[in-house]
C-alpha cells in the first residue's frame, strides 16, 4: 500500500499518527514549508513533519511554498504511489494532480458531508449548537469537499471546545482511514455521491468573529438563556484560537471558559490583555 499523505498543522499529524501506529506508513508527507513561530520567530517545521523527523520515520518529505511548486511534484509523487491522502492541507491540489494517480485522492473532512463544507466545519457546528457531527472519507474532486463519500462516523459534540473536538475527530479520523484503507486498496469500496442539495458551507472566521458585546454578556449574565447559549458557543467555538473576547472594565478580556447555571452564563476562565489565563 503506497500512498503520499498531504497535511500539516496538528489535526493532520493525529491522523498520520494513527495510520503509523496501525501499521500503514505513508511513502512520503508532502506539508507546509517551515515557518517562524513564537515571540522570536524561530523557525518551526509543521507538526506533521515534527511527527516524521522525531520518530525518525523513512517517509521523505516535501514542502512546496506554493501550488506552482506542488504541481511540479506531480509526476515525482504520483508514478510511486497508487493514492494520496489530504487532512487540513493548506494549498489547492490541482485536478490534474488529483487524477495523476491510480486511485485518486482521499479527502479527511472533520464533518458529516455534505454539511459544513469549507474551511470551518468544527467550529461551524458548535456555533449552529449541533449535537452530533462526525467525520467523512471522500474522494477529492475539482470542487471544494464535492467529491463522492468513502465512509462517514458520527461522533457526539456533548460540551467540548473546539480544541478538545478538533483532537477526538483527528483521532476517529486517522482509525478510520486505518479500518477502511485495505479494502479501499484493493478496489472494494464504492463510493456514493453526496447529495448536494443538503450541502451547506462554512466561512474562514476572524478576531471579528469571535467578539461578544458587553451588554449580551450582561444580559447572559442576567439570565437570558439565549443570550447566555449565544455567548457560551462562540466561548467553546473559538477556544483556543482566536478566542472569544469581550470588554470587561474597558480592559479586553479573552473568556475561555464558561458554564450555564440557571439560565445564567458563569465565567470559568479569562484571560485580561497582557495577563495570563485564569480562573474565576
Amino acid at each position: 500500500m503506497r500512498y503520499v499523505f498531504f497535511g500539516s498543522p496538528a489535526f493532520a499529524a493525529t491522523v498520520l499518527e494513527r495510520l503509523i501506529d496501525a501499521g500503514l506508513p505513508p511513502m512520503a508527507l508532502v506539508c507546509n514549508p517551515d515557518r517562524p513561530a513564537g515571540r522570536k520567530k524561530i523557525l518551526t517545521p509543521p507538526d506533521t513533519k515534527k511527527l516524521v523527523l522525531t520518530n525518525q520515520l523513512p517517509i521523505g518529505i516535501y514542502q512546496p511554498e506554493n501550488k506552482g511548486e506542488l504541481s511540479a511534484l506531480g509526476d515525482k509523487l504520483s508514478d510511486g504511489a497508487d493514492f494520496g491522502i489530504v487532512a487540513a492541507y493548506a494549498l489547492i491540489i490541482p485536478d490534474a494532480f488529483i487524477k495523476s494517480f491510480r486511485l485518486g485522492i482521499i479527502g479527511v473532512h472533520p464533518s458529516l458531508l455534505p454539511k459544513y463544507r469549507g474551511a470551518s466545519p468544527i467550529q461551524s457546528a458548535i456555533l449552529a449548537g449541533e449535537k452530533r457531527t462526525g467525520t467523512t472519507l471522500f474522494m477529492l474532486d475539482s470542487e471544494v469537499d464535492h467529491g463522492p463519500i468513502i465512509a462517514s462516523k458520527e461522533l457526539e459534540i456533548r460540551d467540548a471546545y473546539y480544541g478538545e473536538l478538533a483532537n477526538e475527530l483527528a483521532e476517529v479520523s486517522g482509525e478510520l482511514l486505518a479500518e477502511m484503507l485495505p479494502d479501499f486498496s484493493k478496489g472494494k469500496l464504492i463510493p456514493r455521491e453526496q447529495d448536494h442539495t443538503l450541502a451547506t458551507a462554512t466561512q474562514k472566521f476572524g478576531t471579528e468573529d469571535a467578539y461578544i458585546n458587553p451588554d449580551d454578556l450582561e444580559q447572559a449574565q442576567a439570565g437570558n438563556l439565549s443570550k447566555a447559549q449565544e455567548a457560551l458557543r462562540k466561548i467553546r467555538a473559538f477556544n483556543p484560537e482566536p478566542g472569544a473576547f469581550t470588554f470587561i472594565n474597558e480592559r479586553r478580556t479573552k473568556l475561555l471558559r464558561a458554564r450555564i447555571e440557571k439560565s445564567k452564563i458563569v465565567l470559568e476562565q479569562i484571560q485580561e490583555e497582557g495577563s495570563n489565563p485564569k480562573f474565576i
